[in-house]
């Protein structure tokens, strides 16, 4: 068990690349493709289940529970981690309806074909009842079901995950950068970024969420007030879209190779673009924008898409 653990978290350097440059100005955008981290367990969601699976097998745990929706990043990610360290895992999925004729779910749900492949149990309820999953009712009810197992939050996020995320950003990305660029769903990552970023750095985080939610998520786990939370108005909230956006992920891949999420990081990227046009840096600053995976969830986005009659996404992930 622990060599599986260590192989799986003995990641190599994180690739960094060139985004884009604003000739004008001479702004720079540089990219940390936290995606490539490993090919089933990508991004932040390695980040957040290291010391959380570390912690689940110290205390002999031998199964791990966690929650999610439908095309939930967290779920997938975090059945393929327990396959290869080999944990049992157990998926609390919002939506009863998905659970009617389970077959037919992961015959047409990318996200849970991943889990179910990778072992994960399948738990789905209502909507109504996940609402409740945090209180100790459910919890114990779900204990006696399962037996004991080690508890993840939905998306990750908790002290032992801001912990991981803290060691997104080395040395030199301390120093080099004016901008921390980041996208945020629970907050986890944005904490891990926030607490390692160097004094003189500004993090912004671009919530995948509408309003001024995310910020007290964030503040659970950062002493830091001094971070700027961009509201996501511009596309209609959480997992919406427009084709404005769907085309700007399209042709920022055929110029860069590099595939963006519409939920995260696309909206992170056109926000960043925004802010530059205008006027928010300064001449030649230098941004570093992190990329958090979440490209698996890009084929049951593209099936909503094609429902809609609207324009896909021109890469989907072979995981």
């Amino acid at each position: 068990m622990e060599n599986s653990i260590a192989s799986l978290f003995q990641t190599a350097s994180v690739v960094k690349q060139h985004f884009r440059t604003f000739i004008n100005s001479g702004i720079r955008i540089d990219i940390k493709r936290e995606d490539l981290l490993h090919p089933q367990v990508s991004g932040n969601k390695l980040r957040k289940l290291k010391y959380n699976l570390i912690q689940a097998t110290s205390a002999r745990h031998d199964t791990v529970l966690t929650y999610g929706g439908a095309y939930s990043n967290h779920i997938a990610a975090t059945a393929a981690a327990c396959h290869l360290i080999g944990l049992h895992s157990i998926g609390i999925i919002r939506g009863e309806e998905l659970g009617v004729d389970v077959q037919q779910t992961l015959a047409t749900n990318k996200t849970l074909q991943i889990a179910a492949t990778h072992g994960m149990r399948l738990h789905f309820v209502s909507r109504e009842d996940y609402c409740c999953k945090d209180s100790a009712a459910f919890t114990d009810s779900l204990r006696n079901t399962y037996g004991e197992f080690y508890e993840i939050p939905e998306g990750g996020t908790n002290a032992l995950a801001v912990k991981g995320t803290q060691e997104i950003l080395t040395a030199i990305d301390r120093e080099i950068y004016d901008y921390i660029c980041v996208a945020g769903g629970t907050g986890g990552t944005a904490a891990g970024i926030i607490n390692s970023a160097a004094v003189h750095q500004k993090v912004i985080v671009f919530s995948a969420l509408k309003g001024e939610f995310l910020r007290p998520e964030i503040e659970k786990y950062t002493i830091r007030k001094d971070f700027a939370l961009v509201s996501e108005d511009r596309f209609g909230g959480y997992a919406r879209s427009t084709d404005v956006l769907i085309d700007y992920l399209n042709v920022r891949f055929r110029e860069s190779g590099i595939p963006l999420d519409p939920i995260y990081t696309g909206k992170m990227f056109y926000g960043i673009e925004e802010l530059v046009r205008s006027g928010a840096f300064a001449d030649k600053t230098r941004i570093l924008a992190v990329h958090t995976g979440g490209l698996q969830g890009i084929a049951g986005y593209n099936q909503t898409l094609i429902k809609k009659g609207r324009a896909q996404i021109e890469y989907e992930n072979d995981m």
